[in-house]
């Protein structure tokens, strides 16, 4: 549905995009992720044509975007990171303005302007204005302003920041409910276990490229790590850290503030390995914590960051 081919785009001497390549099939969620300034929303302000690029092409289903393509941007829902509603308007009358930009037979709009109240759960918020209402459910209507025109291709821009977990679950839940009406859908997020959750391909960005992409497990199986141990309240020598990191299996080892963290390849018994050290020892323990591979993970040995940096 989506090719994004070779794109560069500088701001001066800053290499916001440098040669990404990204497909995005119809009918997928599809995750983006990465640190701030990695380029993701300049990927997406270069995808909706509000920014002119350097080098590249962008086609979707086939066709360049341009600046004037506006029926192709006709099928499209945009939700920002930042909230975007106007604050003298009413939910209700919020959601018929950005609505009336795409459809324009009132019949038709006030249905639709009443099915995205019902899909994000506004129902008995409808007459309210925007400060009236809770940082939650400013995202939800936010959303319904990017989504009510029914849009085949829906952006959302890191829409759960700062919501509570009830709003959180209804957005993730109304994200997959669109995909299966049809609609193809790019997340970007930094939370991990949301884009885990919901999407179907991912692709990881840091200094405007593609570093790697696929599945969750695809992109797990490309790490060393294949399981992470964490032993709290654990008292160890120098000596015994470096006798800890000869074990079979184990890779990586930290320790501070009595916390050892212990990375190991995939094997079979890497925790009792390492419980049978400290018991030999005599050494005394807390908790204990076996985890495996997530796409922080996956981002941390790819890029030697965090993926919430």
């Amino acid at each position: 549905m989506i090719q994004i081919q070779n794109l560069v785009k500088r701001y001066g001497d800053l290499v916001a995009l440098d040669h990404l390549n990204l497909e995005i099939e119809q009918g997928e969620i599809f995750g983006l992720l990465g640190p701030n300034g990695c380029g993701k929303t300049t990927a997406i302000s270069c995808l909706l044509a509000l920014l002119r690029y350097d080098k590249g092409a962008i086609t979707i289903q086939g066709q360049q975007m341009r600046p004037d393509s506006y029926e192709m941007k006709g099928k499209i829902g945009i939700v920002p990171q930042d909230v975007a509603v106007f604050e003298e308007l009413t939910v209700v009358e919020n959601i018929d303005y950005f609505c009336g930009l795409y459809v324009k037979d009132k019949n038709v709009r006030k249905q639709y302007v009443e099915e995205a109240i019902a899909f994000v759960g506004l129902e008995s918020h409808r007459k309210m204005r925007p400060k009236q209402l809770s940082g939650g459910l400013l995202r939800r209507l936010n959303i319904a302003c990017g989504i009510a025109h029914k849009p085949k291709l829906i952006i959302l821009d890191e829409p759960t920041v700062a919501v509570d977990p009830q709003s959180r679950n209804k957005i993730l839940e109304g994200i997959c409910q669109l995909n299966q009406e049809g609609a193809t859908v790019i997340y970007t997020s930094h939370y991990m276990e949301e884009v885990e959750q919901i999407c179907t391909r991912i692709a990881i960005l840091d200094h405007g490229r593609c570093i790697a992409k696929g599945t969750a497990e695809e992109l797990k199986n490309m790490i060393k790590t294949g399981e992470t141990i964490t032993i709290e309240g654990v008292g160890l020598s120098e000596k015994e850290i470096d006798e800890l990191q000869e074990i079979p299996h184990i890779f990586a080892v930290e320790y501070k503030d009595e916390k050892l963290v212990i990375r190991c390849t995939r094997a079979k018994h890497n925790l009792m390995r390492v419980l049978g050290f400290l018991q030999e020892r005599d050494i005394s323990f807390g908790k204990v914590y076996s985890e495996l591979p997530t796409l922080n993970d996956v981002f941390l040995e790819i890029t030697g960051k965090e993926l919430r940096d």
